[in-house]
């Protein structure tokens, strides 16, 4: 398994396939296997990079003076500049969309295409964003993501009609329940306060280039519904598409429609 060190850090990630460059990147609380399916299908035409965040899958805790996704959309690009890859296009869902809009913006020139999943640059509705701290803090006092907490958290992830015993529920709850204190503390809680107090990226959506960007949303994403997709793409000015019965995490729920759309998209840059 490949690792480069970024900020003192391992961070992990895997390579595979040959041809132009796609880098995918993740939601929180998921590490670079939610891309299974994409990555299968993909990498027969595309070279596939996808990461493992800060504290997720393989990589190491969040590095000391990471505080925005600035700095994870610096450490991206850290990692391409390692594997010697001038452009890619990036999929970004959820954080990934979030850090990938910075990525853009700073270092438009390094990418091909941008396609926004699930993902929203606005900031949190203060709400929200109170609701999740107050989450982050009992995480950090215990320690743990607690039995009453993960019938809070894992459904939000999935679509409203979902079969909680699927695999693909249970293993997410799972992995959770199985998170480390010391991950959990000095990466899980960081790295979920620096995106969900994010600042507002609205206002320079219009800079994108709209030939080359894609809004991709899960029509029953709960925490990032496709009003918000629908108005960033608006902004923008690119096309928005809605995946059908899928929540969060479309790709997995819907990964036959959201693999066509990829491939669609990638072959229209190529």
């Amino acid at each position: 398994m490949p690792f480069v060190t970024i900020d003192g850090r391992p961070l992990h990630y895997i390579d595979q396939g040959t041809g132009p460059a796609v880098l995918l990147a993740g939601s929180y609380l998921w590490d670079q296997a939610m891309w299974a399916p994409q990555i299968a299908a993909l990498s027969q035409q595309y070279r596939v990079i996808a990461l493992d965040l800060w504290g997720h899958g393989e990589s190491g805790a969040l590095p000391a003076g990471t505080t925005s996704l600035d700095d994870v959309a610096r450490q991206a690009l850290a990692l391409l500049d390692h594997l010697d890859i001038d452009r890619a296009t990036l999929v970004g869902l959820s954080v990934g969309g979030m850090w990938g809009v910075r990525l853009a913006l700073s270092e438009p020139q390094r990418l091909n295409g941008l396609v926004l999943m699930d993902t929203y640059v606005g900031v949190e509705p203060e709400p929200t964003r109170q609701y999740y701290f107050s989450l982050f803090k009992m995480i950090e006092e215990t320690g743990v993501i607690a039995p009453q907490l993960l019938d809070i958290v894992v459904p939000i992830f999935f679509r409203p009609g979902i079969d909680p015993q699927s695999a693909l529920y249970q293993d997410f709850r799972a992995k959770l329940a199985a998170l480390p204190p010391e991950r959990l503390r000095e990466s899980i809680v960081p790295m979920g306060r620096i995106t969900f107090g994010r600042d507002d990226l609205l206002p320079r959506l219009g800079e994108l280039d709209a030939a080359t960007t894609l809004v991709i949303c899960g029509d029953q994403d709960k925490p990032r519904p496709p009003s918000e997709a629908r108005e960033m793409a608006q902004l923008i000015g690119c096309p928005c598409v809605l995946v059908p019965e899928a929540g969060h995490i479309s790709n997995l729920e819907n990964p036959g429609f959201v693999t066509e759309a990829l491939l669609k998209f990638l072959a229209r840059k190529r």
